[in-house]
């Protein structure tokens, strides 16, 4: 690939403050701190549907870098119709159900069962970064319970919760990404609050924009994964 960067493409130009149409033409191109920055920019959102469809941490990362690997190698086809991070979703989204039906080839991923996971593996929930030693013990104690109820939902519960909760997206785009009807994400939302409601009803409509974390280390980790991975398309930074 014959790559030409413009004199808008150097490394301290591109950042968060980066529009978005620019940042995917210097992806286009190669541009290794462009691609970096577009791993940083949807690395929380990626990670957080993944983890609501997976069971732990472990395979949700391998998703989120399945994901990556898709995207990149097929950043020529996106005309930029849609967001970027709309995009990615529904690659993320295809790859996790491509692993579940690998897993279990006649088990359909849109039936639920009401069984809740009771081993799954639990997540750090973060939670308010500044607090008094007084509420220390409850916003602890607060932080279990949430990290207990959401691992403990099915999947398909657990990935409409988290799509509408930390993520914030409309009712029609969870049906659309998920391939559900709108009443079916309706259904899947009460039953998934009708289980945490025991926990946590007088809190049910906050808290969770920080469900499944992704950020830090784990973050640029992800980021340095993926540029090696794509190692003949990247272009290092001059």
């Amino acid at each position: 690939m014959k790559i030409s960067i413009d004199s808008l493409s150097s490394r301290s130009t591109i950042g968060p403050q980066t529009p978005e149409d620019e940042l995917v033409k210097l992806a286009k191109q190669g541009h290794e701190t462009a691609v970096r920055e577009v791993i940083r920019r949807l690395n929380p959102r990626l990670f957080r549907i993944a983890r609501g469809i997976m069971d732990n941490d472990a395979e949700a990362e391998e998703i989120v870098q399945e994901t990556y690997l898709i995207a990149f190698s097929r950043i020529g086809e996106f005309r930029g119709d849609a967001k970027l991070s709309t995009w990615a979703t529904k690659i993320a989204l295809n790859a996790a159900r491509m692993r579940l039906r690998k897993r279990h080839p006649t088990e359909e991923y849109d039936s639920v069962s009401e069984e809740f996971h009771q081993e799954a593996s639990v997540i750090a929930f973060p939670g308010a970064r500044q607090r008094s030693p007084e509420n220390e013990h409850g916003v602890a104690q607060f932080r279990e319970w949430v990290e207990s109820a959401v691992s403990e939902l099915p999947g398909p519960l657990r990935v409409v919760f988290v799509l509408r909760e930390a993520e914030g997206m409309a009712l029609a785009d969870i049906a659309a990404d998920l391939g559900i009807t709108v009443m079916t994400v309706k259904t899947r939302l009460f039953r998934s609050r009708r289980h945490l409601k025991t926990l946590l009803e007088s809190r049910i409509k906050g808290g969770f924009e920080t469900v499944y974390p992704f950020d830090g280390a784990r973050c640029a980790h992800m980021a340095d994964s993926v540029v090696e991975l794509l190692a003949d398309f990247i272009r290092p930074p001059s």
